[in-house]
């Protein structure tokens, strides 16, 4: 190996994350210089719709997953949560950084919970499970969009044209604008989006490259990102069906927590699996089934 190029999307966030891959492999003995490579992704490129109406995942990865197939990069930086179920054929995630903080912080002024928000508070999210949630604690809010980057959105909320938006504690924390946050949310109250807070980092399937970046691999994460990620797979989730999961070990065991809420957060199933670490993937299948037992065909005829 010469160079190594790193693809990732442009935005400040993505290129910290980037960068962070980047100082990880400088340190492996014998690694290769690197090179950062900016794509435009999809979603980066579309901004006046949600994902859910641009068709779902793979919005912020397509792109990149193309170019590290025709051989312009040779690995890719990944938010886990935007990555689809089903990989691109021929590549692989060859590795998980550890995972950062997976919650969710409210953002508004004067804001310690949902419950603070005023009656028919505006919130501002492109995210159908944000909104979900959301409409769960207060059917009372109004949601409208609100896309961009991390900055843009807090830009937007400073300016007034929502009392309150959510973002991703771990996206603040790499920033440094976790001073930002109102409060941090329990996942009780606002569960994460699946694989929150997880970077992955893909390569093609064989090769030099996918055998350097395995010894990054954080198996902690690589474990609960795994169970939740299994959780999706099982109900077939996309950005058009709000779903949320958490998995967390505690010493050997496994514990994974699931929920599915229709959009304007009138009906919802949750379900919850506890058992050994070794059995994540199973536990995270198991959990996701339960989820689309319970709920019955009906519920997800509905979504659309």
């Amino acid at each position: 190996m010469t160079t190594l190029r790193i693809g990732t999307r442009g935005s400040p966030l993505a290129l910290i994350q980037a960068e962070e891959v980047r100082a990880r492999l400088a340190a492996l003995p014998g690694a290769p210089p690197t090179a950062i490579e900016i794509i435009k992704t999809t979603g980066d490129q579309i901004q006046d719709r949600t994902l859910a109406a641009l068709g779902g995942k793979g919005l912020f990865t397509k792109e990149i997953d193309e170019a590290l197939l025709d051989g312009r990069i040779d690995l890719a930086v990944h938010s886990m949560k935007d990555v689809p179920t089903v990989l691109p054929e021929g590549t692989v995630i060859a590795a998980h950084l550890p995972r950062e903080d997976p919650r969710d912080a409210l953002i508004g002024q004067g804001l310690a919970g949902l419950d603070d928000l005023k009656p028919g508070a505006v919130v501002g999210t492109a995210s159908l499970r944000r909104a979900a949630q959301v409409l769960m604690a207060r059917p009372d809010a109004r949601i409208v969009p609100l896309r961009g980057n991390v900055g843009t959105r807090l830009a937007k909320i400073a300016r007034g044209e929502a009392q309150a938006t959510l973002l991703a504690v771990a996206g603040l924390k790499r920033l440094g604008a976790l001073d930002k946050a109102a409060a941090v949310l329990d996942p009780e109250a606002m569960l994460p989006a699946v694989a929150q807070g997880a970077i992955g980092i893909a390569t093609r399937v064989d090769g030099a490259v996918r055998d350097l970046v395995t010894r990054l691999d954080d198996r902690v994460t690589a474990t609960t990102v795994g169970a939740e990620r299994a959780l999706l797979a099982a109900l077939d989730g996309s950005c058009k069906t709000p779903i949320a999961a958490l998995a967390r070990l505690d010493g050997a065991s496994l514990e994974i927590h699931g929920l599915i809420v229709t959009p304007d957060g009138r009906a919802w199933h949750r379900a919850s699996r506890r058992g050994p670490a070794a059995d994540a993937v199973a536990l995270g299948d198991e959990t996701g089934r339960a989820l689309r037992a319970a709920a019955g065909p009906a519920f997800f005829a509905a979504l659309g």
